[in-house]
């Protein structure tokens, strides 16, 4: 392993998965280790060595990265032994630990650690039914809750999933609402546009929770010939099963509906310039907030939020969407339909969304908590 600075890090940043690898839990742990390094933050992430052919240590994007190799993989976790040592010998030389929840290992990381800590977290895990996954989710729940009794605090993404989490009486009394740090696009070029008719988009997995299959159904229901709906997102490299044969089979022969595959950062900006509407259908309480919808509100484009604790949450707050009933091909419909009859008011939405949710403003909220924590405030204690 390559040698790294002496000196004392701000911020240890603790996860399971981290970039590469991409899902909306390691893109905020990613944007906002790289967003306070950018501020002058030494920041420091230790996480697992998912991908074997990645390095044991690196620096992206002035974040210190070292990973721990696996040794067991299950479903969509990880064991990695290593992983403990690493993260207790980094907190001797570290003023606070981040930890990003759900992570097995959490619980102990918490209790042993020497130097405050706090917390994210993303949701609650979600996994199919089965005596495996039903034990597996216990074990992290309790972790989970072992780790938030040592923290000092809990950040979540709203106060709505915090109110409905399996876990709420746990983060109660020590919740932080800081929202995920969003990134506003510039204006692009609506490259993937291919007609002159109604545009819908969805980026995101293609996996079970986003509930894919539903708005497929509800977009086949529109007659008019020159509709598209265009389905960015991986279904290759994925901790956990993809359902792109499920979706492919609902598509059919409707040729209207094109999956794009991955849609890379640098063409995101034209994929929002390309649509009407976007949709994010989701189905279950994984998904609790959903960044891509408001990356399209901050663009202007209006959204289809499934009725969710947290993902209606930003709808609710800009007022630029309509809200649906998960896994209802009729309530979806009935959204859309009356995006097109009803048309919003995009730009003061939009405002509001960047106002709420730029990313700036979001490390502002990450680096002050950050502060007070680190620097043995009152209110740390």
């Amino acid at each position: 392993m390559a040698e790294r600075a002496t000196g004392r890090d701000d911020l240890l940043v603790v996860l399971s998965y981290y970039s590469p690898y991409v899902s909306g839990l390691t893109n905020v742990a990613r944007d906002v280790a790289e967003g306070l390094a950018a501020r002058g933050r030494r920041v420091r992430v230790i996480t697992t060595q998912h991908d074997p052919s990645l390095p044991r240590y690196e620096v992206l994007n002035g974040v210190e990265v070292e990973r721990a190799p696996v040794a067991l993989r299950f479903g969509k976790g990880s064991i990695s032994p290593g992983l403990l040592s690493r993260v207790t010998r980094a907190a001797r030389s570290a003023r606070l630990v981040n930890l990003h929840l759900p992570m097995l290992e959490a619980g102990l990381l918490a209790r042993r650690a020497t130097i405050p800590v706090v917390i994210t977290y993303h949701c609650d895990v979600s996994l199919p039914p089965g005596i495996i996954n039903s034990l597996q989710r216990r074990v992290i729940d309790a972790s989970s809750r072992m780790a938030m009794k040592s923290a000092q605090r809990i950040i979540v993404t709203s106060q709505d999933y915090a109110d409905n989490s399996r876990l709420a009486s746990s983060i109660r009394g020590k919740s932080v609402v800081i929202p995920p740090p969003c990134h506003q696009y510039p204006i692009g070029d609506p490259s993937f546009r291919q007609t002159e008719g109604l545009h819908i988009g969805f980026l995101g997995r293609i996996v079970e929770e986003k509930g894919l299959e539903h708005l497929v159904q509800a977009f086949r229901r529109l007659p008019a010939p020159d509709a598209r709906l265009l389905i960015g997102g991986d279904f290759s490299k994925l901790a956990g099963r993809s359902v792109i044969d499920r979706v492919t089979d609902r598509i059919g022969d409707d040729s209207r509906i094109q999956l794009l595959g991955f849609v890379r950062e640098d063409r995101l900006a034209d994929f929002y310039a390309s649509i009407d509407i976007f949709a994010l259908p989701s189905i279950n309480a994984f998904e609790a907030f959903g960044i891509v919808q408001v990356e399209a509100m901050m663009a202007g484009v209006p959204v289809v939020a499934s009725d969710l604790p947290g993902v209606r949450v930003p709808v609710r707050e800009t007022g630029l969407g309509r809200i649906a009933a998960p896994a209802d091909v009729d309530s979806i419909e009935s959204a859309i339909g009356g995006l097109i009859t009803s048309p919003l008011e995009r730009e003061r939405g939009r405002a509001v969304a960047v106002n709420l949710y730029a990313a700036a403003g979001v490390i502002d909220q990450y680096d002050d908590l950050l502060e007070s924590l680190s620097s043995g405030s009152a209110s740390a204690r």
